[in-house]
């Protein structure tokens, strides 16, 4: 479905009007936020495939922001994962970083203004090669090579019922109200129902997509049970499922892959904005919807190519994941997200040594 001029200019309007996120909260140069009293920290992982690293930054949130080097912590696996999305995530005291190589999950856990490794949470013993993690409704979810499964969160045990996959091009897990999905890049989203606590079924169904919408699904996010994705090589670039699999595409910029723009990976910002890693263009591209549709706005440039992106948990902050033009290896990028949804470049990481990293959580 696309979206007549008209209607973007409306609809851009009252985005404008409304303003969908709140004001800046206040906060020490120390980076520890009045709202909460802790420090915002960033997790990242290496992804290396012989020994999984973490690594934590923390975001100084006064009149200048910038993110300072922490501490790097081994996860205890080996990581490896490639073309995904979603590798690191974190709820409230516990995170969770996937090791690709060593078909476990390494959960991370958080005491004052630190980060430790807790357990190595292992896949089920027919799933490998976990590329992606999500935590919700006391669950931990994982999907890999051939199957996603779920565990009761934060002890790690399994929980519910594994659904296998067709083929091995899993790239991200997400999880809405009711159901969860797998963005699959050999152009398939599939819907995995939950049970009344969270866990899955074992039953999944594939969304059907359209022709201008179904090449190359990465990245994704819920906006409460509405589904949306990034069919990153279509012209349609972002697209919405609802729980009875309707689909809504969505127009992304132009011109469209190969020529110049793929939104790839996808964050849920405040209100109805999107925030999609568009690395081709070398930019953050912004969309707004409703849960039926809606329209690109525009694209924020970026100094790199970019990949993973989060936003925090208060929705004030997009960091992103990117690749220097001087290839001095793998940086963060945080925009300030104003109290119109729009963005400003605040701080970013130094180089480090690391050449890439792959997943990030913002916990706050």
């Amino acid at each position: 479905m696309h979206i007549s001029p008209s209607k973007i200019y409306r609809a851009i309007g009252a985005l404008l009007s409304l303003g969908v996120a709140a004001q800046l909260a206040f906060a020490d140069d120390d980076g520890r936020d009045r709202d909460h009293d802790r420090a915002t920290l960033l997790v990242t992982s290496t992804n290396n495939a012989t020994a999984n690293n973490i690594v934590v930054f923390r975001l100084s949130t006064g009149a200048a922001p910038s993110l300072s080097y922490v501490t790097s912590l081994p996860t205890g696996g080996q990581g490896g994962a490639g073309g995904n999305a979603g590798l690191v995530q974190f709820s409230n005291e516990f995170g969770a970083v996937a090791n690709y190589g060593s078909n476990s999950v390494t959960q991370l856990v958080r005491n004052g203004d630190f980060i430790s490794i807790g357990r190595t949470i292992p896949l089920a013993a027919n799933c490998i090669q976990p590329v992606s993690v999500a935590i919700q409704h006391d669950h931990l979810y994982a999907v890999g090579a051939n199957c996603v499964e779920s565990h009761a969160w934060p002890s790690g045990h399994l929980d519910g019922t594994s659904a296998g996959l067709a083929d091995t091009s899993s790239a991200q897990v997400v999880t809405g109200k009711t159901w969860a999905a797998v963005t699959m890049k050999s152009g398939s989203v599939l819907q995995l129902p939950l049970t009344g606590n969270g866990a899955l079924t074992g039953a999944r169904s594939t969304v059907t997509l359209p022709a201008l919408a179904n090449d190359t699904p990465l990245g994704a996010a819920f906006w409460g049970d509405i589904l949306g994705f990034n069919p990153a090589h279509s012209p349609d670039s972002l697209a919405l499922v609802d729980n009875n699999r309707n689909v809504y595409p969505i127009l992304g910029p132009t011109p469209a892959f190969p020529n110049g723009n793929a939104p790839c990976w996808l964050a849920k910002g405040p209100g109805n904005l999107w925030y999609s890693g568009n690395s081709p263009a070398h930019a953050i591209s912004v969309f707004f919807s409703d849960g039926q549709g809606g329209g690109f706005y525009k694209s924020v440039p970026l100094p790199g190519t970019p990949t993973d992106l989060t936003v925090s948990p208060d929705k004030k902050w997009l960091a992103v994941i990117y690749t220097a033009a001087d290839q001095t290896g793998a940086r963060i990028g945080v925009f300030a997200i104003d109290a119109y949804g729009d963005l400003k470049l605040a701080a970013t990481t130094a180089a480090i040594g690391v050449s890439s990293f792959n997943g990030m959580a913002i916990s706050q």
